[in-house]
């Protein structure tokens, strides 16, 4: 089995990053359990902390920033009646927030079992 180790790769001409052809992979993702006390990252990549801001309302700061603003994100959920909604109005390039809603009570915000979110884009 072969083991590669490194801080930086950069482009030939060691003046940039490398460009991914044919590839894609998330920048982040993050599975929270938001039932527990206190919430409770289960796994993640690039999360450095989970913010419980109410109920099924959770912030995630990224350890290594996006490069802007510009970048998508996707949540899922439990199965059931709720659903996982990213709230757009304060994303930014280091955090991004989640929001839980039950479809079954006109769209009021909920706890959720599971919530996760990815995020695709550059980092900075």
């Amino acid at each position: 089995m072969s083991e590669i180790r490194a801080t930086t790769i950069s482009d030939a001409a060691g003046t940039g990053p490398i460009t991914l052809t044919k590839q894609s992979a998330a920048k982040a993702w993050v599975n929270l359990d938001g039932n527990a006390t206190p919430i409770s990252i289960r796994g993640s990549v690039n999360i450095s902390s989970a913010t419980d801001l109410g109920a099924g309302y959770y912030e995630f700061a990224y350890s290594s920033n996006m490069s802007d603003a510009n970048y998508s994100s996707t949540t899922s959920s439990q199965a059931g009646a709720c659903g996982g909604v990213v709230e757009g109005s304060t994303y930014t390039s280091s955090t991004v927030r989640y929001l839980g809603v039950s479809r079954l009570d006109a769209y009021t915000q909920q706890e959720h079992d599971l919530a996760c979110i990815t995020a695709n884009g550059d980092l900075a």
